[in-house]
């Protein structure tokens, strides 16, 4: 079975493409990946069998061979820390959620703050 790396793949469109070692590009759709991998990162090794597509080879069977280790992974906030920055959310969202029940949406500035906020957090959780 050949070998190559991942060049890149779209999780949304759910196909990318690998180079194999022997220099030739190969169509991946998200079929061929194994159970459990929606979206192999760039550069990921991976095995492959090769049949010939509409438009040119197409990976089949998929297996990946080294997975890369996630960066964002390697430095997660710990678990007790993310805990007190939820609850401090929570107490933050309660203020604008009573703010709206009275008919008032936050100040401009403070809602790009909360905006800010919300993304920051969950960015951590997706990690």
């Amino acid at each position: 079975m050949p070998t190559g790396k991942v060049k890149w793949f779209d999780a949304e469109r759910g196909f990318g493409f690998i180079g194999s070692d022997e220099g030739d590009e190969v169509f991946l759709h998200a079929s061929a990946l194994p159970a459990g991998v929606t979206a192999p990162k760039p550069g990921t090794r991976v095995d492959f069998g090769v049949a010939d597509g509409r438009r040119g080879p197409q990976a089949l069977s998929v297996k990946v061979l080294d997975p890369l280790p996630s960066v964002v992974k390697a430095h997660r906030k710990p678990v007790d820390d993310m805990a007190v920055n939820i609850e401090d959310l929570i107490k933050v969202l309660d203020n604008v959620g009573n703010g709206l029940r009275r008919g008032r949406y936050p100040e401009k500035a403070s809602a790009s703050k909360i905006a800010a906020l919300l993304r920051a957090v969950a960015d951590d959780l997706e990690a």
